[in-house]
């Protein structure tokens, strides 16, 4: 509970170095429709969007994309620009709060096979859908954020 109260008190946290994310918000346009690609987290099964350190000698984007293929099995294009960013916590015992930026992944290859595949369940949805389940509020916001930015 204290956790859930510290994200909403700042917008931003003082993130110590080597410690702030990045994650992909992969979507398709299928039909005219956007869809975007959830997947459950390891730790408590919530469904959220892939994320994870910035690796070493890669980009914030770059280690997004990476995160997306490791833990969704997806590729594709990737923003250079996140759409924004959320709250979140790292550490064995999730007691550390750090911002992970969120960046757009347009998914042109879904994977049959990848490396966090019997760790994960994947799940592609409408926003409704992804409003629904989506375990932060925030993340929800992305989404929405991201699909007026696409539909207009």
């Amino acid at each position: 509970m204290v956790r859930d109260l510290l994200k909403l008190w700042s917008p931003r946290v003082d993130t110590p170095e080597g410690l702030r994310q990045a994650g992909a918000l992969p979507y398709a346009i299928v039909e005219g429709r956007v869809a975007f690609l959830l997947i459950t987290s390891r730790r408590n099964g919530r469904w959220m969007f892939p994320k994870g350190v910035i690796e070493p000698g890669m980009t914030p984007w770059e280690s997004a994309a990476q995160e997306a293929f490791e833990e969704a099995g997806v590729s594709g294009e990737i923003a250079t620009r996140p759409i924004g960013s959320y709250r979140g916590s790292a550490g064995a015992d999730e007691s550390v709060l750090v911002d992970i930026d969120i960046y757009p992944l347009r998914v042109e290859t879904q994977h049959e096979t990848y490396r966090e595949m019997g760790q994960r369940l994947r799940h592609w949805v409408v926003l409704s859908e992804a409003k629904r389940l989506l375990s932060d509020p925030t993340l929800a916001r992305l989404a929405v954020n991201l699909h007026e930015q696409l539909v207009g």
